[in-house]
């Protein structure tokens, strides 16, 4: 059984401490979903985790079956078992959808052997239309040309595939419609086991009305400030998080996480202007 333990993480980007302290343990068989007010670090603890180069941990820790993620390249988490299904895929031209998952499944392999071709290609076709997704996908480009919620089951797809110890989640519900987010959350649930942790990292009730969470957590100011289990998404889509501001006595839980996304917005207003000019 797995075990993923983050331990008064801290980390910053470009000069500005983002994540003030995170504590987390997720173990095997367990399903953990993060909320929480955009801006506070739900998406950089994903990041961290997975060694985005952007982000710099200055304090803490994170184990990954006791060994010191921090010390591993990016390659090497995911190969010790770590998943990121990311908000935002990337598209990669020139590169298909079965020689991306074919490699990355390989590279989990001992030195020297490699998954067979029959077996691959059985696995893939299975996950496929597990995913209700089109029969040539495997011959696409990565992401190429894909809609939101392609994206979004094709992450599902390759942690399908790659079977990892911890997968993380980030908003994988983000561009789903209802139908696509049923598949998504079907099929995320069909995959827990003893042997997979989840964590789930989404602003909504809705995914987790498909995916069980064990233990839910919020997330204000840079670190887990309430944990608990479903009663508290089930305040949280009534009444917001106000209530939890009043309980621990929080006044502002805005914290500017991605700079890059703010000059992108400031740059995509002032354009919108010079056109409308």
């Amino acid at each position: 059984m797995a075990t993923l333990s983050i331990k008064n993480l801290h980390a910053e980007v470009d000069g500005k401490e983002i994540l003030k302290g995170v504590d987390l343990v997720i173990n095997g068989g367990e399903t953990h979903a993060i909320m929480g007010p955009n801006g506070t670090g739900k998406s950089t603890l994903a990041s961290v985790v997975m060694g985005h180069p952007k982000y710099t941990v200055t304090k803490g820790e994170i184990l990954l079956d006791g060994l010191n993620v921090l010390e591993m390249s990016v390659d090497e988490r995911s190969r010790a078992g770590l998943f990121l299904g990311m908000q935002h895929p990337a598209e990669v031209p020139g590169v298909t959808n079965s020689d991306f998952i074919k490699t990355a499944m390989n590279t989990r392999m001992a030195e020297g052997k490699s998954v067979s071709l029959f077996k691959f290609i059985r696995e893939l076709d299975h996950a496929v239309t597990d995913l209700k997704m089109d029969d040539n996908l495997p011959h696409r480009y990565l992401n190429e040309g894909f809609s939101g919620g392609e994206k979004k089951r094709n992450e599902i797809l390759q942690m399908k595939m790659l079977k990892p110890k911890i997968a993380i989640l980030d908003e994988i519900d983000s561009g789903l419609d209802v139908d696509a987010l049923k598949i998504v959350g079907e099929n995320v649930t069909a995959m827990k086991n003893d042997n997979l942790g989840l964590l789930l990292i989404t602003h909504y009730q809705r995914l987790l009305d498909y995916i069980k969470a064990d233990k839910v957590h919020v997330m204000m100011k840079g670190k887990i400030v309430k944990s608990g289990g479903i009663e508290i998404i089930k305040r949280i889509d009534t009444e917001g998080y106000d209530w939890i501001k009043e309980e621990l006595g929080i006044e502002d839980v805005r914290v500017i996480e991605e700079e890059e996304e703010k000059r992108v917005l400031l740059g995509v207003c002032a354009t919108k202007e010079a056109l409308d000019l």
